[in-house]
């Protein structure tokens, strides 16, 4: 699972910087490779804006619902966001979209 072509949708490209696209799938890499939980077909990210020092920093929650995993990070970002994020493995490709495109 999500080891096949993916994909970023328009409302990505528009929203999420190329330096937070490139961490979250590197989440999901993280993950596949793990061996701490089996992958869902569906990661969940949810981002906020937060701030460490004054700076803006993009706050990450990466999740699955089955089976069940939870984890934060805290990134530096040129140009945080809040946003749903979904990556989707539908077998022959793993898309990422914002939810409101789903």
């Amino acid at each position: 699972m999500f080891r096949n072509a993916r994909y970023v949708t328009r409302g990505v490209c528009a929203e999420i910087g190329p330096d937070v696209q490139v961490a979250l799938w590197a989440m999901v890499d993280g993950l596949v490779g793990s061996g701490i939980v089996e992958p869902d077909y569906l990661q969940v990210f949810d981002l906020e804006v937060s701030s460490a020092h004054g700076a803006p920093v993009q706050a990450v929650v990466h999740r699955q619902e089955m089976p069940d995993y939870r984890r934060q990070y805290a990134l530096h970002a040129g140009s945080p966001v809040s946003a749903r994020v979904y990556v989707i493995d539908d077998g022959d490709h793993t898309t990422m979209l914002l939810a409101e495109e789903y």
